[in-house]
């Protein structure tokens, strides 16, 4: 931003840039004269900046001006407090320049990143300190963005996040998972019309593998490369049917491969619980994802190889080859034992013969042995039968019948002792019963006396409990009647003091007075 220097003499100076030796020599000549009135030497000036407005002028300016990228070789770094200080530096020429503590400790570059002699691509703008008056004024480049410059750059880039990585444990993650030895189905991210995906199919036709490929295309080389394969890989891990996932891409500079050492697709890589075959580049071309990646593949044939463990054609035809020699065993075995087993057809007739006639013998032995056992038995049991059972049985007889006799003598002298009890316990009852009877209440209500009770029922002991209740019931011997407390609320007047001993007295309704 610039202005044009105001007339002299229309006011104050408006422009903030010094003017020009030629301005300054048009503004120090004397003015023509006019109209016979000659102007001073002091009105032909503009009246002079305070220098603090100047450089606060000039630092608005500065800071208004583009934000530009530049590149240099580094040098006179030196870190204080709260910011870093160093120039950048060309064969043409350099700049101070200086960056905030907290925005580079976040730009996260190695340290080799930021030693003298190092080419970097800084982002900013001018800036000027005004100073004051114990502080110099300067000015600076303010650096906002700060990258390694060229190949040089990534190559940084990728050894600050391997470290990282390496740090925090995601390169063992996914070399954990047990790997399928014979996947079902396998998951491809790769482009669409690259060699790569052809490649693949191959590898694994000729590993006679017939399985279902799920095709995930995504673009592997531009700034859209990397959140499109990531993805495709999170959706192709989604899918419970997928057992494995190989990204597949052809070779080229670290440039190009630069998509599959994004820190979001590895980590998301790094993340998941389907193995991951990386087959990225070439032999020689190792990128972040080949680190965190289950199995790493030199080429998209080796990945086939790998994903699919078994050569399947081999595992057929060695297959097909033993059932063959399976099949034919048999017959051989039984060839080979024919003329002995029919030699030996006729040896078992013979000896089930010999042990039928055995068998025979045997049963009449043992039919004959059972009678002579029988017939011992049944005359040792007449035996004792005649010598013991029977004396036994009339010594039973005789004690039954004492027994008998016994009893009937214990049941007479039984039934008079109960009867002698049951008397006495009537005789109990009586007595009782009469001195029951006495205690009865009604008795005493029948000899003439009352019982005062309140409407619940409960007895009325005393005339301040009759006064509390004010209805009273009172129970006789042949019913009850109802009867209420009235205290005398009026006296008579009297022309004599008033007899501290008079008492209010107590009336029972419902009751003859004369009672």
């Amino acid at each position: 931003m610039s202005c044009k220097p105001c007339r002299p003499g229309v006011g104050p100076a408006c422009h903030a840039w010094p003017m020009s030796g030629e301005e300054q020599a048009k503004a120090a000549a004397p003015e023509p004269e006019s109209g016979g009135s000659e102007m001073s030497d002091g009105a032909s000036r503009k009246p002079a900046l305070p220098v603090g407005e100047y450089a606060n002028r000039l630092k608005r300016d500065l800071q208004a001006m583009d934000r530009v990228e530049v590149t240099g070789e580094l040098a006179d770094v030196r870190r204080t407090r709260v910011q870093t200080y160093f120039q950048m530096r060309d064969e043409r020429g350099g700049v101070p320049c200086a960056i905030w503590n907290n925005e580079l400790d976040a730009l996260g570059l190695p340290d080799e990143c930021l030693r003298d002699g190092a080419a970097v691509v800084a982002r900013g703008g001018p800036d000027y300190y005004p100073g004051g008056k114990n502080a110099s004024p300067g000015f600076t480049f303010r650096v906002t963005e700060l990258r390694p410059a060229g190949e040089g750059d990534l190559l940084a880039r990728l050894a600050a996040l391997r470290k990282q990585f390496e740090a925090e444990g995601l390169f063992e993650l996914q070399k954990r998972l047990v790997r399928p030895v014979l996947p079902r189905r396998i998951g491809v991210v790769t482009a669409e019309g690259g060699a790569a995906r052809d490649d693949l199919v191959a590898g694994l036709q000729r590993r006679g593998w017939f399985g279902e490929i799920v095709w995930a295309f995504a673009p592997v080389q531009d700034r859209r490369a990397a959140p499109a394969v990531t993805r495709a890989v999170s959706d192709l891990a989604a899918l419970a049917e997928v057992e494995a996932i190989v990204v597949s891409r052809g070779g080229g500079s670290l440039t190009d491969l630069w998509a599959f050492c994004d820190e979001n697709l590895c980590r998301t890589v790094a993340m998941l619980a389907v193995p991951v075959y990386s087959a990225v580049g070439h032999e020689r071309d190792v990128t972040l994802l080949d680190d965190v990646a289950a199995v790493r593949c030199s080429t998209p044939t080796h990945a086939a190889e790998a994903v699919v463990a078994f050569d399947l054609n081999r595992a057929r035809s060695d297959l097909a080859s033993r059932a063959g020699l399976m099949a034919r065993l048999p017959v051989a075995l039984v060839r080979s034992k024919a003329l002995p087993l029919t030699a030996s057809a006729a040896a078992p007739a013979r000896a089930i013969r010999a042990q039928r006639v055995l068998l025979d013998q045997k049963a009449r032995e043992l039919r004959a042995a059972s009678d002579r056992r029988i017939g011992l038995r049944r005359d040792r049991i007449s035996l004792l039968v005649g010598k013991s059972l029977v004396p036994a049985v009339g010594r039973a007889s005789r004690e039954a019948a004492a027994a008998r006799s016994g009893l009937a003598v214990r049941t007479g002298a039984l039934e008079a002792t109960v009867r002698t009890v049951v008397e006495i316990g009537r005789a109990h009852c009586r007595a009782s019963s009469v001195t029951l009877r006495a205690h009865d209440p009604q008795r005493t209500l029948e000899r003439g006396f009352a019982r005062v009770e309140d409407e619940v029922g409960e007895p009325i002991l005393s005339t301040a409990q009759a006064r509390v209740a004010g209805r009273l019931g009172v129970v006789f011997a042949d019913g009850k009647v109802e009867a209420e407390v009235a205290a005398a609320r009026r006296r008579r007047r009297r022309t004599r003091p008033k007899d501290p001993a008079e008492f209010g007295q107590t009336r029972l309704e419902g009751i003859d007075p004369d009672e």
